[in-house]
């Protein structure tokens, strides 16, 4: 087992999300992905413009719910349900947990692959898909377009490759530098970057807006992008 940093092992090209690395997962993430916070503030913001009374959102791959509570807590004064998955059982019970003040949020125990989503008006999915397998993950996109509203948003955040090699040596390095600064050590890098192998696989700032694209979407915008990290928005 190696360490990657705030608490947590994991094994070479094995990471999980279950276990005990719902403890520490707030704090890991905060510190493993480049303005996380701001990308979930961003997120809500987005979603003013698509959930009036009535509506109904998904966060898929919701984990300990930080995005939902947040989306929650700034629809208050709306009649809007609000609905987060995760396939990990440990995380689930933290989401719920952290959304129990807020009645009108419900965290399901699922696999993305394995639900139906009812007619919906927004969906979020933050730093999820990459762990998609890639022959699995247009199916996300098929089953979203499918859900959502005309005028229906998805919003969605991933960690992207960059279109040639010379800016990914550069995008890596400067991720690395990142992760000095936020207190990482050289062992909790490498451990990390080991315990990911074959578990997470981005793809390209073109291969996400293709994803979308043989959805039906044809309104897609990138609304976010640090380093490596990228969000996009689109629009049925």
């Amino acid at each position: 087992m190696d360490k990657v940093g705030t608490g947590i092992l994991a094994e070479n090209a094995n990471w999980k999300f279950s276990g005990d690395v719902h403890e520490n997962f707030d704090e890991h993430i905060e510190k493993s992905v480049p303005l996380y916070t701001q990308a979930h503030d961003l997120g809500a913001k987005i979603a003013d413009f698509f959930l009036a009374d009535g509506s109904l959102a998904y966060d898929l791959g919701c984990s300990t719910a930080s995005f939902v509570a947040r989306l929650a807590a700034r629809n208050r004064n709306k009649q809007v349900r609000i609905v987060g998955t995760d396939s990990i059982a440990e995380m689930v019970a933290a989401a719920r947990e952290k959304c129990a003040s807020f009645p009108n949020v419900s965290i399901e125990c699922q696999n993305i692959l394995d639900m139906e989503l009812e007619t919906c008006d927004f969906v979020s999915s933050f730093y999820t898909i990459q762990f998609i397998r890639p022959t699995n993950r247009q199916l996300v996109f098929n089953r979203v377009y499918s859900a959502l509203n005309w005028g229906g948003g998805f919003l969605w955040f991933e960690k992207v490759r960059a279109n040639d090699a010379r800016f990914q040596d550069m995008m890596s390095q400067l991720y690395a530098d990142f992760k000095f600064e936020q207190g990482f050590d050289a062992a909790e890098i490498l451990g990390k970057a080991r315990s990911l192998k074959g578990v997470l696989e981005p793809f390209s700032t073109q291969g996400n807006l293709d994803l979308a694209k043989r959805a039906g979407f044809v309104d897609v915008l990138s609304v976010f992008k640090y380093i490596c990290w990228e969000g996009f928005l689109a629009i049925k």
